[in-house]
């Protein structure tokens, strides 16, 4: 597409001067925020059958003239479906960052507006914007926007809403990868399953998931290891990944600033008995 352009403008004006870039201009700042991916899918713990999936979309992804030689279109749509702090953003990263891609959230705060037809007005900005360039367009709270149309509380402009997003969702190319994010899928329109090619469900971690867990990560964040991970987990109820990230980097935090003044198995207890007074707070 830039190839096409460039060569437009030189017939046209025998120059590039007037090229404009396809990356982030001040208008679309707004509406999508853009970061660079840097974690790697081989860091996260998924269950069997979403990382399956996954590496089917990374593959259909990178060998898309192929498919495309055929007839066939690389699956593009995604819906990541779990309680908060399990891995829904960090797969939307890793996505993009399997793809070489760059990674487009949706900020709500610049979309929505409080005046008729103008969040229908702004997605169709975002819309366009995307349709240029390769990317993960992610949708977190993917609810918020893709509610169900029959709640009789909402008003005819939400539906509208609801209707120009699954439209535009529909016409986008199989170079944007969309995935969206709910905590709720009780409260998304029925219209919305239908759009998304995959569906996968990300879970509350498992005592073998979080054992996993403190295995990868403790190399890569180079944890203490006076305590194996399965005594760690039996120890600590955690209930998100998030959590199990935090609990790690509380670790660390208080290891380095100890600064060799205290045994790291004392550092460690002293955050285990911390973090469990923290989970019966959390259960009264």
């Amino acid at each position: 597409m830039l190839a096409e352009q460039l060569a437009e403008t030189v017939k046209k004006n025998g120059t590039l001067s007037s090229v404009q870039p396809i990356g982030m201009n001040g208008s679309h700042q707004s509406l999508l925020h853009e970061i660079t991916p840097q974690r790697s899918i081989e860091d996260l713990v998924l269950p069997v059958l979403v990382r399956r999936a996954c590496q089917e979309i990374i593959e259909e992804q990178q060998r898309a003239d192929l498919l495309r030689s055929h007839g066939l279109e690389p699956r593009n749509r995604l819906l990541l479906i779990g309680p908060p702090g399990n891995g829904k953003t960090c797969l939307a990263e890793s996505l993009a960052q399997a793809l070489g891609i760059i990674l487009l959230t949706v900020r709500y705060e610049g979309v929505v507006g409080s005046f008729l037809g103008e969040t229908a007005s702004r997605l169709n900005k975002l819309f366009e914007h995307v349709n240029n360039r390769p990317c993960v367009l992610f949708f977190d709270e993917f609810d918020t926007l893709g509610k169900e149309r029959g709640d009789v509380h909402d008003t005819g402009e939400i539906k509208r809403v609801v209707s120009s997003l699954l439209l535009q969702i529909d016409r986008l190319p199989s170079y944007v990868v969309v995935v969206a994010a709910t905590n709720h899928q009780e409260l998304l329109d029925r219209a919305v399953w239908r759009r998304f090619q995959l569906r996968l469900e990300l879970p509350r971690p498992t005592q073998a998931q979080i054992e996993e867990w403190f295995q990868i990560a403790g190399e890569r964040l180079n944890l203490p290891t006076i305590m194996s991970p399965r005594s760690i987990s039996q120890r600590v109820k955690f209930e998100s990944f998030a959590e199990i990230e935090e609990f790690a980097l509380d670790i660390l935090r208080r290891t380095v600033l100890a600064q060799g003044q205290r045994e790291p198995l004392s550092v460690l207890m002293e955050r285990i008995e911390q973090w469990k007074a923290r989970g019966r707070r959390k259960s009264k």
